[in-house]
């Protein structure tokens, strides 16, 4: 469980409203809490002990998940794949750490895994299937060869392109995806929980959805190439190797439950009352944000300045959701750290207010931080030290810009995964 002293380990701790700010990010990250999801649902739905009951983790969530269900039920064989293995984990559950967020060696191995695993299955047994966010690139077993399935990845991630339009064309790709875990459960019963970290809550793209008719077609994952222009910056093995998914009329899903159990608006809702129990007018603004995060991170900066105007102190903007970043630097950061680098020059000179942007998962882009803070004193603060916060915004260089001024959130991973949270505040 979290508490305040997690998100503390930076500037924060000096601002004198920064242990209110981390007091409600622990509530929020709390909420979403892995193990305690899990336990919710089988005190409300318990399972049917006459099965032979199997469980499968995958995703970032996976170790934490698979340890409440292994505390409340016997398992006949279990199998976890994820990024971070917990030493934690409950004996004799097998662990696989594969790669993230490109597909690997890691990868490859999980997926030759759970098509073993899922082969010993019978048609009275029960599969508990634990999924998260992460799964899409943590297994894979793909239809193309591996590097040729990295490329792709990493051309898609390049280019901007939304979570949703990779994970529709990683489903089109793969045989454990859209669906094609439940295909090879031999007709044994499927529950799975999902931890959402998709913008929506689209079950076919958590984790590309093992176990969930996928409503997209061969004809999307084209459109997505064509989209963004990549037809001849991808493999010459990618479009011929697309193939068409299970789709929900399938028979295969009549045994198939698939309920999500944590989302991105249950962690903002708590953190909202956590936010008003301290005091806070506390306003939820978008569970569902998208887009360029330059963009958003300028645009909620706006937003703030606005409500400066129209609401009074102390208060709170919540918004959640997952952006994206253009590359076009050749710098170090993730989606959060550039929509607070963003936000640095709108929120400058500003009194007491304060933009935190943070990963639940605890891991921002291929960095260590989890995101990033800005307040209306970092823009004067970098620039008594010589940072000129557009020049890093344009180098995609955010966790050069706010490690130099202490103010990178650094959580580590956190066990959870329901997508970005964006706290806006007024003191």
């Amino acid at each position: 469980m979290f508490s305040a002293k997690h998100f503390l380990n930076n500037t924060l701790r000096a601002h004198p409203r920064g242990q209110a700010a981390a007091q409600i990010l622990a509530q929020a990250f709390n909420a979403a809490e892995p193990g305690a999801a899990v336990k919710k649902y089988l005190h409300e739905n318990p399972l049917p002990h006459e099965k032979r009951i199997f469980a499968f983790g995958l995703g970032k969530a996976s170790c934490a998940m698979m340890n409440a269900l292994a505390d409340e039920i016997p398992l006949a064989d279990s199998l976890v794949i994820t990024k971070h293995a917990s030493p934690l984990i409950v004996e004799p559950v097998t662990v696989i750490e594969g790669d993230h967020p490109i597909p690997g060696i890691g990868s490859l191995h999980a997926g030759t895994a759970a098509i073993k695993f899922l082969s010993q299955l019978a048609q009275d047994d029960l599969l508990v299937c634990l999924i998260s966010g992460g799964g899409s690139a943590l297994m894979t077993s793909p239809r193309v060869p591996l590097e040729d399935l990295q490329a792709l990845t990493s051309a898609l991630l390049a280019c901007g392109a939304r979570i949703d339009e990779i994970n529709t064309l990683r489903r089109h790709l793969d045989k454990l995806k859209g669906g094609g875990m439940a295909g090879l459960a031999n007709g044994a019963q499927v529950i799975s929980l999902l931890l959402s970290d998709v913008v929506g809550d689209s079950l076919e793209a958590i984790a590309s959805g093992p176990t969930v008719p996928d409503p997209a077609t061969l004809a999307d994952s084209i459109s997505i190439i064509e989209k963004y222009n990549l037809r001849n910056n991808i493999p010459a093995t990618i479009i011929p190797a697309l193939t068409e998914t299970l789709k929900p009329n399938d028979p295969i899903f009549e045994k198939v439950q698939n309920k999500i159990i944590a989302s991105n608006s249950i962690a903002l809702q708590a953190a909202k009352t956590q936010a008003e129990l301290l005091g806070f007018q506390a306003r939820i603004l978008n569970s569902n944000l998208q887009g360029e995060a330059n963009i958003v991170g300028k645009e909620l900066s706006l937003q703030l300045k606005e409500s400066l105007r129209t609401m009074q102190r102390p208060f709170c903007l919540l918004a959640g959701g997952e952006v994206t970043v253009t590359i076009k630097g050749n710098g170090k950061g993730g989606r959060n750290q550039q929509l607070a680098l963003a936000a640095v020059d709108k929120l400058a000179g500003l009194q007491n207010v304060l933009l935190v942007s943070i990963a639940t998962d605890g891991e921002d882009g291929p960095t260590d931080a989890a995101g990033a803070f800005a307040t209306g004193g970092t823009a004067q603060r970098a620039e008594s030290l010589g940072l000129n916060a557009a020049d890093y915004l344009l180098n995609n260089d955010a966790y050069s810009f706010f490690e130099k001024i202490d103010q990178l959130m650094k959580t580590g991973p956190s066990g959870t995964n329901v997508n970005d949270l964006i706290l806006c505040f007024a003191f």
